[in-house]
């Protein structure tokens, strides 16, 4: 028998569980780095079985070393082996249509309509309160082309960032960059430059959006 396809609308979850079950700390929470790596993986086309074969490859490694100062505290330390992993798989990722069902119709309005909620709830802009009637309208509505229903929420996402940045003063958007640059400062040798700005990018959408009380879209994150 095959193996079961992976479920690529299950990218983060995937990934958040196999690197606790490699750590063997059960309750060990991702950082808001880890996250942002995460995203950059996702966005870049990384193989989800590639992320979890470089998970692998970096804790066989640090098992086989004598001195083990160090905890694995971060994916940021598997950036390097999840690359040489991705390097070698030949084939496409698995696409979404061909993957197992991600979620039921009732699960994916009770996600758009919490995430209308949330940004009700979070008030400010025009833009908000008009993200919040289309994630309801969305909800209302049969959805079985999932991709374009991700580029749907791709769009609305970035008019709640646009719209965040805005409002964010001088002193917020400069604290997020002085955090982000002591989080990542250890890892950068271990990460392409490329790498770099696209996870520098999700780390201060990630920070933008949460200080503002705002949700993120993507079905990845159901």
């Amino acid at each position: 028998m095959g193996k079961e396809p992976l479920n690529y609308f299950n990218y983060f979850t995937e990934i958040e569980e196999h690197f606790q079950k490699a750590r063997a700390s059960g309750m060990f929470l991702l950082s808001p780095l880890d996250w942002a790596l995460i995203e950059t993986w996702k966005d870049s086309g990384v193989p989800l079985i590639a992320v979890l074969k470089g998970i692998d490859r970096t804790f066989e490694k640090w098992n086989q070393r004598r001195h083990r100062m160090r905890l694995v505290n971060s994916l940021a330390y598997c950036a390097q082996e999840v690359l040489e992993a991705a390097r070698e798989e030949s084939g496409e990722p698995p696409s979404r249509a061909a993957a197992a069902p991600a979620f039921t119709p009732g699960e994916l309005a009770d996600y758009l309509r919490r995430n209308a909620a949330q940004i009700r709830a979070a008030a400010g802009s025009g833009v908000n309160r008009e993200t919040a009637a289309s994630l309801d309208e969305l909800a209302a509505q049969e959805h079985r082309d999932l991709e374009s229903l991700e580029q749907r929420l791709t769009v609305l996402e970035e008019r709640l960032l646009a719209a965040a940045t805005q409002a964010s003063t001088e002193e917020q958007l400069l604290t997020y960059h002085q955090d982000m640059n002591r989080q990542l400062a250890p890892y950068r040798r271990k990460m392409t430059a490329d790498q770099i700005v696209l996870l520098e990018r999700q780390y201060l959408r990630n920070r933008i959006l949460e200080a503002a009380g705002l949700p993120r879209l993507s079905l990845f994150y159901l």
